[in-house]
């Protein structure tokens, strides 16, 4: 029997929570069969001074893809840095990927690639899950220049973001993958959707648009926001749901809702969502609309093709790569309400006549993530 390719892959696992430690955990499980993988974990990711949320760590009471990990890795500790190289050379590894998603990172992954270069020469793998910050300027700019420098290789997952990495490439391989579909909420029992939607406020013939996600400006929930009006003027039976934790000051939205004078057709709910409820908020919802200012992908988008849901996104980024416009969603123009408005009318038009759960899940069938442990074998051989 052949022996397996030995791969350590750092980045963030459980019990860290949010997309990043979502994708791991996804890797992990897709490669664990076809390689000898382990995962250097962090013991301290974002400085708690730092992080605009409540938590870091995962809360839920239901654990969704929960894989083995090290707590190895301090992102701002130089002496950790160094212990963490000595370890890696020691694994002897046919690859070192890491998982690579903000700047902030870029000293503590810059210097340990540096320090295991030379034992890992065209051994280094960067899977580039966004390359230019959605804050872009001059030290974002810096630190990814000297955290990617070590790369042997990159892999992204888009096509904007494999363009960006050209940048910083100097003609190494770039190899593509994309997101995996996130199906991981399901839930066992069915939701009572009636049930639900009372007990958002809702009545059982609303028409539910829902914004999934923690919220920054870049998100452009106040575009959504601003388009409403318009929405429910033309779709009276049209609700809005807002589902997610604030990382930005909430009264900003609040406010602008209650100026519209919308609140009775919107609900907030302003947490990090634990795994168990995730479901719910997605099934009781009609479409699923990001609103982005900027993007590379969007695991909310995977999210909503794993509960078949459509979805309208803002054509920035690599959003509209993964919109079959009609069949699984519709593509609009940025930073206009009319035009979210006129996408979620063109949605309410298709909706009795299109299925578009069948065109998701062809979708989904394609999607590329699918053949990442092929990807992987290809890294590794080619030199």
């Amino acid at each position: 029997m052949e022996t397996k390719k030995k791969i350590v892959l750092i980045g963030p696992a459980y019990p860290y929570r949010g997309g990043n430690a979502l994708f791991v955990a996804h890797t992990y499980e897709t490669l664990k069969d076809h390689f000898d993988i382990k995962i250097y974990n962090y013991k301290l990711l974002y400085p708690s001074l730092l992080f605009p949320g409540t938590t870091q760590y995962d809360k839920s009471i239901q654990q969704v893809k929960r894989v083995p990990n090290k707590r190895l890795v301090n992102s701002i500790n130089p002496l950790n840095w160094f212990t963490i190289a000595g370890k890696l050379k020691k694994e002897n590894a046919d690859l070192v990927i890491f998982d690579w998603w903000h700047p902030f990172f870029g000293f503590c992954h810059g210097i340990i690639s540096y320090l295991i270069r030379k034992k890992y020469k065209n051994k280094i793998l960067f899977i580039t899950e966004n390359v230019v910050s959605h804050e872009d300027n001059f030290i974002d700019r810096f630190l990814t220049r000297f955290g990617l420098r070590n790369a042997s290789k990159f892999l992204t997952l888009s096509g904007i973001v494999e363009k960006d990495v050209k940048q910083y490439s100097k003609g190494k391989n770039v190899y593509r993958s994309e997101l995996p579909v996130y199906d991981c909420y399901q839930q066992n029992k069915k939701i009572d959707l009636q049930k639900t939607k009372e007990e958002l406020g809702f009545n059982k013939d609303s028409i539910v648009l829902l914004f999934f996600g923690y919220i920054r400006k870049y998100k452009g929930l106040d575009i959504l926001i601003e388009a409403f009006p318009k929405i429910h003027s033309d779709i009276p039976e049209a609700r809005l749901l807002i589902v997610g934790e604030f990382y930005d000051k909430p009264g900003l939205y609040l406010d602008q809702i209650k100026k519209l004078g919308i609140e009775d057709k919107v609900k907030v709910v302003n947490e990090f969502v634990p795994n168990e409820d995730v479901a719910k908020y997605y099934e009781v919802s009609d479409v699923v609309i990001l609103p982005y200012r900027s993007a590379t992908q969007s695991g909310i988008l995977n999210v909503a093709y794993g509960f078949n849901k459509p979805v309208i996104v803002t054509d920035v980024g690599g959003l509209a790569e993964f919109v079959n416009e009609g069949k699984t969603g519709f593509v609009v123009k940025p930073n206009s309400p009319d035009a979210i408005a006129e996408g979620v009318k063109n949605f309410i038009n298709v909706k009795s006549e299109v299925d578009f759960s069948i065109h998701i899940n062809e979708m989904n069938k394609k999607n590329r993530f699918n053949q990442l442990p092929e990807v992987i074998k290809q890294i590794i051989d080619d030199k």
